[in-house]
């Protein structure tokens, strides 16, 4: 396991994840960082644990706008999505090397 030392609305957190997964970490942290700073700055939401709540339920309908029940990717995870776009990644850069050195 590894720990981060991360920053969230001006708090330091100690979070734990498993190797490889820091980066996903990192991007969560920025993003709800991002989130909870943007109603903290349009002074609508006061206190930080109804900023925490506020962030996490936009958040949450994000996800849900994007999750439909039909469609090629109804019954994966995030996780999964991110996975089978990172072998997408793969598929293309092993197709289209080759094709670099023609020019």
């Amino acid at each position: 396991m590894i720990q981060l030392n991360v920053t969230i609305m001006g708090s330091s957190y100690r979070l734990v994840c498993k190797e490889g997964e820091e980066r996903t970490l990192q991007e969560a942290v920025s993003y709800l960082d991002g989130k909870m700073c943007t109603l903290r700055d349009s002074g609508k939401v006061k206190g930080n644990d109804r900023i925490a709540v506020m962030a996490a339920l936009n958040m949450a309908a994000e996800f849900l706008s994007v999750k439909t029940p039909q469609g090629p990717l109804a019954e994966m995870t995030m996780l999964e999505v991110k996975q089978k776009l990172g072998e997408m990644h793969t598929v293309l850069d092993n197709a289209l090397t080759p094709q670099e050195n023609l020019f």
